[in-house]
């Protein structure tokens, strides 16, 4: 039972989704909760893919994307989105660490959120829409909990980089084995759409390879400039390796812009 409220702990701080009032509230509980971050991109996924699934039926895909894209940003108050515009901001126009730090904690959107944002949306969806409905759908379920497993890991192995703010209190300390929790979540919901014929083993791997490099390299960089991560880093290093992986089963289907 206490897990069970733990994972709506997480599904509560990650998403404007209602949980029951039984489940109740401890600030001790968002310091274990993020071992359940992939799962609540599963539910996330399974509402865009819905979403997606039923648009599709009667509509053109661009338009099916755009409507599940919508559905996920609604579902979860585009929590990471606003990370990851603050992170573009803040590491656009910061010079110091000081004044990186301060940048994204304003709420104001600037230049670099605003076109940061815009073509991460483009990115993620016109590669969805350029996927077959099946495949689209698997890489929803893929994506949405391996890119959480991503931004998990830098609450594992990296420090907090100030003493204040939203996400301090869930991203304190994570433990090998609350991140090994995390990842069984992950390799789950891979081998389902592996064993169904869902998604191409291929496309897995060169996932997995992707959102784990660009992961790497944004992590250096928040080391490098701020020492650490703040919760703003968690929503970028989420939305890139989102798009990335959307990015690898495409192109493992050999759409390639230059002519056979």
């Amino acid at each position: 039972m206490h897990q069970v409220r733990l994972f709506f702990t997480a599904l509560q701080f990650f998403t404007r989704l209602p949980i029951p009032r039984w489940v109740g509230f401890d600030a001790a509980w968002l310091h274990q909760s993020s071992r359940y971050f992939p799962l609540v991109g599963v539910v996330v996924a399974a509402i865009a893919a819905a979403v997606y699934a039923a648009a599709a039926l009667v509509l053109p895909a661009p338009v099916a994307v755009l409507l599940s894209t919508a559905a996920g940003i609604y579902a979860t108050g585009a929590f990471h989105e606003d990370g990851f515009a603050d992170m573009c901001d803040g590491f656009g126009g910061g010079m110091t660490r000081e004044r990186v730090l301060e940048i994204m904690k304003d709420s104001r959107i600037g230049a670099y959120g605003a076109i940061g944002t815009i073509c991460m949306l483009g990115v993620k969806c016109t590669t969805l829409a350029m996927l077959p409905p099946a495949t689209a759908i698997a890489a929803l379920f893929f994506a949405h909990p391996l890119s959480r497993l991503a931004a998990t890991a830098l609450i594992w192995r990296m420090d907090y980089a100030r003493d204040e703010g939203k996400s301090k209190p869930l991203a304190q300390k994570m433990s090998a084995g609350e991140f090994g929790l995390a990842a069984c979540t992950v390799l789950l919901t891979a081998a389902i759409l592996l064993q169904g014929g869902w998604l191409h083993w291929q496309a897995a791997v060169a996932a997995v390879l992707a959102a784990s490099a660009s992961t790497l390299w944004l992590g250096m960089k928040f080391q490098r400039r701020i020492g650490g991560y703040t919760g703003d880093c968690l929503g970028a290093v989420q939305q890139v390796a989102e798009a990335v992986i959307y990015l690898c089963v495409l192109g493992s289907l050999g759409h390639s812009a230059w002519p056979a």
